[in-house]
């Protein structure tokens, strides 16, 4: 209010509190009216993405070729193998396992238990609709977080417990120790320690020698072929010289390895002399394994 000389009260406005009628709805400004802070998504942001994937999976792809992945030891036919996947995958595979999974009730374990749990997932963000962050505020997403992780961890553990039981009685030895135990002999012996770079067996030594048709003309030429590569369960011989010696393989033909019966008998039977063994070893013993 404000008084002035003739007695007469008037009112004065500060600011103006009257609210304008709308216009209706503004169609905002095109990225273009903000240069230098916003750009079209499709192509110049959509192509950006695309070139950092591209630097990455050529990254990836040169990493793969230089350094391939170690495939561990050649597999035995002959053994008994208790498969097991990656520890990430270590909770599917015991949920497999579950009695409500397999057998007669299998039709409720794969759809009936899976159905109700990706159910879930894809009913929370709906269920969860509050404005509230705090995990021990929203009980419902905290619940299914909460329980899923409990569930992974508890079907992880025993998936590996029971795996190591199956090891124990089965008198086996679990494949991340074989790797180590064979790191570790290829380590002593100056071998790679992994098989991404394998060794290549050299040529045999001299085709021509007379050892070679010494070892054509004994038996065991029936089991290690002619390439003395072998086949299947059959030991190759190129390289043998790397971890026997002339003594060793003696031994081995005279009393025999493994399934291999001795062969001093068979190859007297086919022509050969001690002499003539003797002259077959040290020429096995020479075959070498280079780089």
């Amino acid at each position: 209010m404000a008084h002035g000389d003739d007695s007469k009260e008037k009112v004065v406005f500060v600011g103006d509190s009257r609210v304008r009628r709308g216009n209706g709805f503004i169609t905002p400004p095109d990225y273009t009216a903000y240069p230098g802070k916003s750009e079209a998504f499709i192509p110049n942001f959509l192509l950006k993405e695309w070139m950092v994937g591209v630097v990455v999976l050529v990254g990836i792809l040169v990493l793969t070729l230089s350094e391939p992945a170690p495939l561990g030891f050649p597999a035995n036919p002959a053994a008994t193998v208790i498969p097991i996947p990656d520890w990430y995958f270590l909770f599917l595979y015991q949920y497999l396992k579950l009695p409500y999974a397999s057998g007669d009730y299998i039709v409720l374990g794969t759809l009936g238990v899976t159905g109700v749990a990706f159910g879930a997932l894809l009913l929370a963000p709906f269920l969860d609709t509050g404005p509230e962050r705090r995990f021990y505020r929203r009980p419902i997403a905290s619940s299914l977080m909460f329980l899923s992780l409990a569930a992974i961890v508890y079907l992880t553990n025993t998936a590996w417990t029971e795996y190591k039981h199956e090891m124990a009685e089965t008198g086996q030895i679990p494949e991340d120790v074989q790797r180590e135990e064979k790191a570790a002999e290829n380590k002593a012996a100056g071998l790679p320690t992994t098989s991404a770079v394998k060794p290549k067996a050299i040529a045999i030594v001299d085709k021509d020698d007379p050892a070679m048709a010494l070892y054509k003309q004994a038996t065991c030429i029936t089991c290690h072929a002619v390439d003395m590569k072998g086949s299947g369960s059959i030991p190759s011989l190129r390289g043998v010289g790397d971890s026997h010696d002339k003594a060793a393989i003696l031994t081995i033909i005279k009393e025999g390895k493994g399934q291999m019966p001795p062969m001093v008998e068979t190859a007297m039977g086919a022509g050969l002399t001690e002499q003539d063994i003797d002259e077959l070893a040290g020429w096995l013993a020479k075959q070498k394994s280079g780089q």
